[in-house]
């Protein structure tokens, strides 16, 4: 068993300079490796997050800046409807104005039209009254004129 143990012993002697050196490689390569190429991670994850705020922090001004054009657009387009409906209304004023001004007229047309159709009803009616009792003379005349001579059978009837 001692032979084993001294055995064991040799073989540890022989592992602690490929002990030595490894571990000797290990420091020199976190010093001159690993540290800068955590720094680099830890510097590049920095950066990555702060291009994520940065992009956040743009797409949060984007969306806004969406926001207010689209409210921009909305109150441009209610201005827009407003003004059309005052113009459709100032039109319908002006057709309704012009309807009213064209009743008028058509009413003074009747009403002129009516007088003048009144005036000559009673100016024919002075001209067939007056021309009555001459037209009556006249019928009466001719009547009594034109009358046969009385024959004796219609008399003794």
């Amino acid at each position: 068993m001692q032979e084993i143990l001294h055995q064991l012993g040799e073989l540890f002697l022989q592992a602690v300079p490929t002990a030595l050196i490894v571990f000797v490689f290990f420091l020199v390569l976190r010093s001159l490796f690993f540290a800068p190429l955590l720094r680099v991670m830890r510097e590049r994850d920095e950066r990555t997050r702060g291009a994520q705020k940065g992009a956040e922090a743009a797409q949060a001004a984007a969306a806004a800046k969406i926001k207010q054009y689209q409210e921009a657009l909305k109150q441009a387009r209610t201005q827009v409807y407003a003004e059309q409906e005052a113009a459709r209304r100032k039109l319908l004023e002006e057709r309704n104005a012009q309807v009213k001004e064209a009743r008028a007229r058509a009413a003074e047309d009747v009403r002129v039209a009516k007088e003048r159709v009144a005036g000559e009803f009673a100016a024919a009616r002075r001209d067939v009254e007056a021309g009555s009792g001459q037209l009556a003379a006249e019928i009466t005349r001719r009547i009594l004129e034109s009358r046969p001579p009385a024959s004796p059978a219609r008399g003794a009837r």
